[in-house]
């Protein structure tokens, strides 16, 4: 795909300097002196240099700018030029991602109700009342089981699966591999030692503008639901329990794990392999660093280290005193 300058100005509603009709295709870093693409450059940034030798074609640049000598990209003056350029890249993709039409190799029940505009893939399976609306696009191989409701314009990438009965929001992505609404892990032993399934008939419940990353799973409720609030977004690899409660605006990183009956509160941070114990409540705000342990209530804004997690500041004084560790238990093993 081709956009102009003056195209790109009219999405940013910047302002072109130079020739407007010039094309790009493709994104470019501006250190890397690609020829024909299309840069940004923060104010006061050190790419600033960058400017006068790249051969971009168009760059992106911050209003206030002063340019002290000649150079050979266009530029398009924006306020902010890091927002500028995603809303671009987030522009460019929903171009890129356009696609229309439903598959004859795509098996549709005979009552379910499809939207305006859907795509559907090559080997997509939509069961038995089955509501999609508007804008919603399906790509090959995913699967929505009976019952299952999803919001406009949300996205099912190759593979994803979502069990019946779960609702999907609206503007949501859903990568490839993931499952949504697979049984909870419930288990009790019988007389005999035996461990029996306990059946799991809840659901799950997605709400709007929700990323969720490739092969993350998130379990259906035993009974209820597993409820992921809006704007949440979740990487892949990830492990969320059955009837965990996800607030509004929460991320969580890769490898994490989230047992069951967890409740997270709003706008929450977990790096990477978070581990949280089972009917743990967490506060808003909270801040979880990478490998974190969690096996016990945090209240709201608290920003949390190690495994068993604590107070960071507490956590990052430990950190540095153990490496004092090795001379002191020295000194001990002489002065004994």
């Amino acid at each position: 795909m081709e956009f102009t300058a003056k195209q790109i100005a009219e999405v940013l509603n910047g302002k072109v300097e130079g020739d407007e009709t010039i094309k790009v295709s493709k994104f470019s870093k501006i250190e890397n002196d690609e020829k024909g693409g299309l840069v940004f450059v923060a104010a006061d940034s050190k790419y600033e240099k960058y400017l006068y030798t790249t051969e971009a074609a168009i760059a992106i640049v911050k209003d206030t700018i002063q340019i002290t000598s000649a150079v050979k990209p266009t530029l398009i003056r924006v306020k902010n030029p890091h927002f500028a350029f995603v809303k671009i890249l987030q522009f460019y993709a929903s171009m890129k991602n356009e696609k229309s039409g439903i598959s004859k190799r795509a098996f549709i029940a005979k009552n379910a109700k499809i939207g305006r505009d859907v795509y559907i893939g090559d080997g997509a399976f939509v069961g038995k009342n089955v509501v999609i609306e508007d804008d919603v696009r399906i790509y090959p191989q995913a699967f929505v089981g009976d019952n299952v409701q999803i919001g406009e314009g949300t996205i099912l990438y190759s593979g994803a699966k979502i069990y019946e009965e779960c609702v999907i929001g609206s503007e949501c992505i859903l990568h490839s591999c993931c499952v949504i609404g697979a049984d909870g892990f419930g288990f009790m032993p019988n007389e005999k030692g035996v461990f029996e399934k306990i059946p799991q008939l809840g659901n799950v419940i997605i709400g709007d503008n929700v990323e969720i990353g490739a092969n993350t799973c998130i379990d259906r409720a035993t009974i209820g639901s597993t409820i992921i609030g809006k704007g949440v977004k979740i990487d892949n690899l990830v492990q969320i329990a059955h009837n965990c409660t996800i607030g509004d605006n929460t991320v969580i990183a890769a490898g994490c794990g989230i047992a069951g009956s967890v409740t997270i509160g709003k706008n929450c941070m977990f790096a990477g392999q978070v581990g949280v114990k089972d009917h743990v409540t967490i506060g808003n705000q909270v801040i979880a660093g990478s490998q974190c342990g969690i096996h016990k209530n945090i209240p709201d804004k608290q920003t949390v280290l190690g495994s068993p997690a604590m107070d960071g500041k507490k956590m990052m004084k430990i950190f540095a005193a153990m490496n004092f560790l090795p001379d002191i238990l020295e000194r001990m093993n002489r002065e004994s």
